[in-house]
């Protein structure tokens, strides 16, 4: 037995509560141990030495070093006190605060034993239910559809459809997504994701300078707010796009410490050595490399005030059901609080959605965000489909070892995407492949959580590194591919199935195959993708009908999947 492969932390993603009386336990122990049976001896808090009761544990997830053991737990008494109890062969081990242990005394165990003190309700984290049954559309506005034909266009610098730069304009704006609207439902997405509207010098407008006013390139303040009751009439949440890392060197409070140095009162604001800004001498901090951004100093109380307003503003005013947070790992903590408190008690169900590429744990403990975009299942989706250097086993390692990062609450509540405007466009990486394209998605739509569609994606855009993956949507039908279209379409529809909701989830490899198989209240969908050379036969569900499936004979032809549905007791 591998005594330093087990871990357990109690009150963390290893012991979280679901709910006001239940509890979910984990125990970390080596791979190579997996013969090793374990017992979770549990009990009330108070009276512990001398009332137990036992549960034999589960392997439920298994990366490439560890196999992960839970047990979920309903309670009467939520003040809770456990430890576990290790079998190898003839040999019993204890394992609790002092480690793994031959012997356990449990009249002594008030100094040793793990302990989960007590259920407080305001601290089980909620999830956003929309979330799970969701599928995200992410728009760049600018390239995705024109709908405003009065307005001032001098500023558009190229033809719909034109090679995209970093500094082109093509014109597409708020009214052009309202005006797709009946699209975006006939294909059946339930949310849309915008990147940043708000007033700024360039096409993407991650350099705001104005934090209330829509950008005049793409609309209104009025245009935003018909959109988004013109979504919610047909069912779809919109999610918009909060810069609060940095912002334009145009924003006027930053003009003002310009102008005026330390007698500004927005001096702290920002991050600078010395009385003012000097891009000669570069003494200011920015997003990057980039000096016309200004890094804003979220540590600032008067700054936060500030930020906090702009988010509750667009809540309250267009109704908006969701903030995507841009560069969110370099803001502070104490603002991320803050931000949680302010926008919930406006309006519970308004999602939080932080950019954090890598394990962004610290940030998911129930005081900050609900999830992130889920850029760890991006690289292993790019690792599997498209670079061939993770095989079907590898990848359900991976994919476990990401489920592990968080609570099931926080896994239901990711934003789960293959590409983004930040991004290669996913078509593009695995050589123009269609079936891998749709297979990664129906990855993607088995995943707890809300799946995310680039636009685009549904008709094949292609597309290298920014500027190159932000080209415009091309509109003319006849050079679609109606049958990925299609199959897009019925992907996004599984997303509702009952079986999707909630946390049950088991991901594995069979006969060089992924399988992942989803259950909810006797309810069960199974997805097997074959990106192996050879034909793969799936006997345990012969006879049944699938689902859905491509690729798909009397066998699971290579670069296919299948997805099964069937009632469980």
């Amino acid at each position: 037995m591998n005594e330093y492969a087990l871990l357990h932390i109690p009150d963390s993603r290893f012991c979280f509560a679901v709910s006001e009386r239940e509890v979910v336990l984990r125990l970390r122990a080596a791979k190579e141990d997996k013969a090793v049976r374990v017992f979770l001896v549990y009990g009330e808090k108070y009276g512990y030495q001398n009332r137990q009761r036992e549960t034999e544990m589960e392997i439920c997830y298994t990366d490439r070093l560890y196999n992960y053991y839970e047990k979920k737990l309903t309670l009467t008494d939520v003040r809770l006190a456990y430890v576990f109890r290790l079998e190898e062969g003839d040999r019993i081990c204890w394992f609790s605060e002092d480690g793994l242990t031959e012997t356990y005394d449990f009249q002594l165990s008030f100094y040793n034993f793990f302990q989960l003190p007590y259920i407080n309700p305001n601290d089980v984290m909620p999830v956003v239910q929309w979330m799970e049954d969701t599928v995200f559309y992410q728009i760049f506005v600018d390239r995705f559809y024109r709908g405003d034909w009065v307005k001032d266009d001098s500023y558009i610098t190229m033809p719909w459809g034109g090679k995209p730069t970093p500094k082109n304009f093509a014109g597409g704006d708020l009214k052009g997504i309202t005006e797709k609207l009946d699209y975006l439902q006939k294909l059946g997405v339930g949310g849309i994701y915008l990147t940043p509207i708000f007033c700024s010098d360039s096409n993407h407008k991650y350099d705001i300078s104005d934090y209330k006013r829509v950008d005049p390139q793409f609309g209104t303040n009025e245009d935003l707010k018909q959109l988004v009751k013109a979504a919610h009439s047909r069912g779809i949440r919109v999610v918009l796009d909060a810069v609060f890392n940095h912002c334009s060197e145009h924003l006027a409070q930053f003009q003002d410490v310009c102008r005026r140095g330390r007698k500004s009162p927005y001096h702290s604001w920002f991050v600078i050595d010395g009385d003012r800004p000097d891009r000669s001498k570069g003494n200011y901090e920015c997003f990057a490399a980039c000096d016309y951004m200004p890094k804003l100093n979220s540590a600032d109380p008067s700054l936060q005030d500030f930020l906090l307003d702009v988010a509750l503003y667009w809540i309250r005013e267009a109704d908006i059901d969701g903030w995507r947070l841009d560069v969110s790992d370099e803001v502070s903590h104490s603002f991320w609080r803050r931000f949680r408190q302010a926008v919930k008690a406006e309006k519970p169900e308004c999602l939080i959605v932080g950019e954090n590429w890598h394990d962004a744990y610290p940030y998911l403990m129930g005081d900050q965000y609900d999830g992130i975009m889920n850029y760890s299942v991006t690289k292993a989706c790019l690792d599997w489909f498209a670079k061939e250097t993770l095989d079907a086993k590898g990848m359900a390692e991976k994919l476990n070892s990401i489920l592990m990062r968080n609570i099931w609450q926080v896994n239901q509540m990711m934003l789960n995407l293959l590409d983004s405007h930040d991004t290669l466009r996913f078509y593009t990486e695995t050589g123009k492949n269609r079936d891998r394209l749709l297979a990664a998605f129906a990855l993607l739509i088995l995943l707890p959580g809300a799946a995310c569609l680039y636009y685009g994606t549904e008709i094949c855009m292609e597309g290298g590194f920014d500027p190159d993956s932000r080209r415009c949507f091309d509109w003319n039908e006849e050079h679609w591919d109606m049958d990925v279209w299609q199959a897009f379409q019925s992907l996004i529809a599984l997303k509702r199935h009952p079986a999707l909701r909630g946390s049950g989830i088991c991901i594995a490899e069979e006969d060089g195959m992924l399988v992942i198989r989803r259950s909810n209240k006797g309810k069960c969908v199974w997805l097997y993708i074959n990106l192996t050379k050879e034909e793969k036969l799936i006997p345990e569900r012969a006879g049944q009908t699938p689902l859905l499936h491509r690729q798909w004979g009397e066998n699971l032809l290579p670069d296919g999947y299948v997805i099964y549905e069937e009632d469980v007791k």
